[in-house]
């Protein structure tokens, strides 16, 4: 990376060769350039668009379509759509009923709630939301979450009509902030948990998940209600003489049916209903098993019975008084995120296999709104978890119709079915947590990331350990943490190269990634990859500095040509701020004070405004702002091979001769 190979331009140059020079942009008003930047902040899709140039009555209809996108597609709808709709709803449903009972109990609530939520939310969601494929209930990260941060306020062995209220409750303001996250357009706020954290804190939560069925898998009655690794092996290794056989047989039949059934779906996709069906089939099998050898005499524990009919209301069962107000409120907001992510996620991921695009904005109202009157109807926290989904894609759905028949068959499940569920056997429902569980601690996600980017791996990893040793709300903060740091360190610690010349070409790159660029001789030229704000100011100051010291360092142990000038390549400076201004008013003091002369190349717009505002171009003279770096490569030469070094007077008398 020499400069042997380098040849210099002609030094015979006039002004028209220097090409065009870079342009001041107009001011423009402020309130003008505010709105600009609020709307591409919070309307980067212009939803508004839509609206332009139509009659009164089109906008209130588009209005509406935009709340409830039912109206849209709707009047399109047609008999081959609702033949696959059907089918796909009663696969959805068959899975949808044994996992609501089961991620009901992994919550410390009535096992009867999951079948409620599985009603009325998607019947809200068939009508507002975007998504054609996602397959609305309850999750069991969700249930994990949402029993384990009550169940530090409230013991619901001990007070079980208070956690179910809390539980509404958190319901309730997880909807309340999903809806007024997609009201005021606040989305962006989710991306903050990276997919290598959500990696690592799924892949966690669905480990503490199978922790917890244990208890079942065991046939305990006393077991710890702390998530960490350690106080679960400790409650199981404590009561060792209190093991149930016959549960733990029972239970490893059916989590290897179960497995084995989800292999036979991967290998031979067109037989996706078996995996879909196993779940109930399990359930049914169980309970007949139950039933016919009065297991439940020799420890097996069953669900009981179960509440016949629709879902009560329970408004009146809100809680807002102190001191379980605050807890409420915290459950549903972290519970409300997590959900949040995990449904926009899965409806993205359908959406671009069937190519058509969802509204991260429309999904969060939907999801809020399912969720808020879900809370008044004795409903859990709910969103659209991966498993059932994509079952549903996989059944050939064409719309959410599917959701409403799966809330029908839900529907007739209560009104009729729910004394059929007496006998279900506990371990059954274990197992089929075990095995959904089991699908989300992503190994090959984990590898991928070790072989991509070590950081993301790091993230993920710390994520992981957070939630299996700590809890969940731990894995949750460190998740968010880590990932916030690494927005942050990409903003306080930018990248900044050295360019150099591609041999035979005009072209300057890094020359750390091409081996053949070749320093320019006298001139250093270095590329800022990122916008200058008060956050990095400092270190970029400082950083350019240091590039000086090692250039004029290299130079004294080659013998090169003398330092003469230093280049700022700022096409990929998006913006700048004062700190950033005044920043490279101390790196032009450090220049001058060296006796070097500072360039600049292809300033933005937004740059280029506020260095002119700041009268810091005509500091530095509009002469040494290029808008290539070939152009201010050639002028730097002109000035090195024309004038006397660090000679002002010469310079001046060289360009009026130019």
């Amino acid at each position: 990376m020499g400069n042997v190979d380098y040849v210099y331009p002609s030094a015979a140059m006039n002004m028209e060769e220097c090409g065009p020079r870079v342009a001041i942009p107009p001011p423009q008003p402020f309130v003008k350039s505010f709105m600009y930047s609020l709307k591409e902040t919070f309307f980067p899709d212009d939803p508004f668009r839509q609206f332009k140039n139509q009659p009164p009555s089109r906008k209130l209809l588009l209005g509406l379509q935009y709340f409830f996108p039912v109206l849209e597609w709707a009047p399109r709808y047609t008999l081959s759509f609702l033949k696959s709709d059907i089918i796909a709803g009663i696969t959805i449903a068959s899975l949808a009923i044994p996992q609501g009972i089961s991620y009901a109990k992994l919550a410390n609530l009535p096992p009867i709630l999951g079948l409620y939520s599985s009603f009325i939310p998607p019947l809200i969601y068939a009508m507002m939301g975007s998504s054609r494929d996602l397959a609305v209930g309850t999750v069991a990260v969700g249930s994990l979450l949402l029993g384990s941060m009550l169940s530090r306020s409230v013991n619901p062995n001990v007070d079980s009509a208070l956690f179910l209220h809390l539980a509404f409750t958190a319901t309730f303001f997880a909807g309340i902030l999903q809806a007024s996250l997609g009201l005021f357009r606040l989305g962006f706020i989710v991306d903050f948990l990276s997919h290598a954290s959500i990696v690592g804190f799924m892949g966690g939560a669905a480990t503490v998940v199978c922790l917890q069925q244990l208890k079942s898998l065991l046939g305990l009655e006393h077991f710890t209600h702390d998530a960490d690794l350690v106080s679960v092996m400790r409650s199981v290794f404590s009561q060792t003489h209190e093991w149930r056989w016959e549960s733990a047989v029972l239970g490893c039949c059916f989590i290897f049916f179960l497995l084995l059934t989800r292999y036979f779906s991967k290998r031979r996709p067109k037989f996706f209903w078996v995996s879909a069906m196993a779940p109930l089939t399990s359930v049914i099998l169980g309970s007949l098993l139950v039933y016919f050898t009065h297991a439940e005499k020799h420890g097996v524990q069953v669900i009981g019975e179960l509440k016949k009919g629709l879902n009560p209301p329970s408004f009146n069962d809100l809680v807002f008084v102190s001191p379980y107000l605050s807890t409420a409120v915290k459950t549903g907001l972290v519970t409300g995120i997590i959900a949040l992510a995990e449904g926009i996620a899965v409806g993205r991921s359908f959406a671009m296999f069937k190519n058509y695009h969802i509204d991260g904005n429309k999904e969060m109202i939907a999801f809020g709104t399912m969720n808020i009157v879900g809370s008044l109807t004795s409903c859990y926290l709910t969103t659209g978890p991966f498993s059932r989904s994509a079952v549903n894609y996989n059944a050939g759905c064409k719309t959410a119709v599917s959701n409403i028949v799966m809330a029908i068959a839900v529907m007739m499940t209560l009104l009729f079915l729910t004394p059929l569920f007496y006998y279900t056997p506990l371990v059954v429902l274990s197992a089929i947590i075990v095995s959904a569980m089991l699908g989300l601690i992503d190994y090959q996600a984990a590898i991928h990331l070790l072989k991509i980017d070590k950081f993301d791996f790091l993230v993920c990893i710390s994520a992981y350990v957070g939630v299996v040793f700590g809890s969940v709300e731990i894995g949750l903060v460190i998740a968010v943490f880590i990932s916030v740091l690494r927005v942050l360190l990409f903003v306080a610690r930018p990248r900044t190269f050295v360019l150099g010349n591609i041999p035979n070409s005009v072209v300057y790159r890094n020359v750390e990634q091409y081996q053949n660029a070749t320093h320019v001789p006298g001139i250093l030229i270095l590329e800022i990859d990122s916008p200058i704000y008060f956050a990095n100011a400092s270190y970029l100051r400082e950083r350019i500095a240091r590039w000086i010291d090692e250039e004029e360092d290299r130079i004294k142990a080659t013998g090169e040509t003398n330092l003469q000038s230093v280049i700022l390549d700022m096409t990929t400076i998006g913006n700048i701020d004062t700190s950033g201004v005044s920043m490279l008013e101390e790196v032009k003091k450090i220049t001058d004070r060296r006796g070097l002369q500072l360039v600049l190349v292809n300033p933005g717009s937004e740059v280029m405004k506020k260095l002119n505002r700041a009268k810091f171009i005509e500091t530095i003279g509009q002469k040494w702002v290029f808008l290539t770096v070939e152009e201010a490569v050639r002028a730097c030469n002109y000035m090195l091979h024309t004038c006397k070094p660090h000679s002002g007077k010469d310079e001046t008398e060289a360009w009026n001769n130019v």
